[in-house]
């Protein structure tokens, strides 16, 4: 994230970027800092440049401390922000712009809570959401094409079992029926041929 997001993410969550005001929290920086050098080359702290020039720290504490690079800070340009080295621990001025991971200062009852932020890979954590996102989405239309094609058959072989079973009933009672015509036909041709018989004698 840049300085001015960072500030901004910070503050959200109820603290200020990270004001180092002696040795002791800057060694506890240094060592925690370390553990994310693989991930990200440094973080921002709170340092910025007032319009009359001078280095102030974001939460107003004091500018008793410093742990500059050798060579820093450069020039006198105002618009400029430090970041806390991840390998070294010492502080360097970049373009506020940079994306960088950062470090809030929140108040404890006693002491203060450091909480180290990685925002580094912003872009690539968004378009990871995004792919997850278009994963996810593809698969709720699958699954949901997937039900409604089962729905579909089903309803399909329901209503093609019932016409069958329509198809059979109704060839039953056709063999039925003519089963019955034959049947009064062969009576009817008996009861004929009776009344020949009885009118022959």
């Amino acid at each position: 994230m840049s300085w001015a997001q960072s500030v901004t993410q910070c503050i959200q969550s109820g603290g200020m970027l990270a004001s180092v005001e002696d040795l002791y929290e800057s060694n506890f920086l240094i060592e925690h800092a370390d553990l994310y050098a693989s991930k990200t080359s440094g973080f921002w702290i709170g340092i910025y440049r007032n319009v009359n020039g001078q280095l102030l720290w974001q939460d107003n504490s004091a500018l008793d401390f410093v742990n500059w690079a050798e060579g820093q800070p450069l020039g006198d340009e105002l618009a400029f922000c430090v970041e806390l080295s991840a390998a070294t621990g010492y502080w360097s001025v970049l373009p506020c712009s940079s994306q960088k991971g950062f470090i809030c200062k929140k108040p404890k009852t006693h002491s203060f809570l450091f909480t180290f932020h990685l925002f580094t890979d912003a872009k690539k954590d968004k378009a990871s959401r995004h792919l997850n996102m278009w994963i996810l989405l593809t698969l709720v239309l699958i699954i949901l094409l997937g039900v409604g094609f089962m729905i579909y058959f089903l309803f399909k072989i329901k209503t093609g079992s019932g016409t069958r079973r329509e198809v059979r009933r109704s060839s039953r009672q056709l063999e039925y029926t003519h089963a019955l015509s034959a049947e009064d036909n062969g009576s009817d041709a008996t009861s004929n041929k009776e009344k020949n018989e009885h009118s022959v004698v």
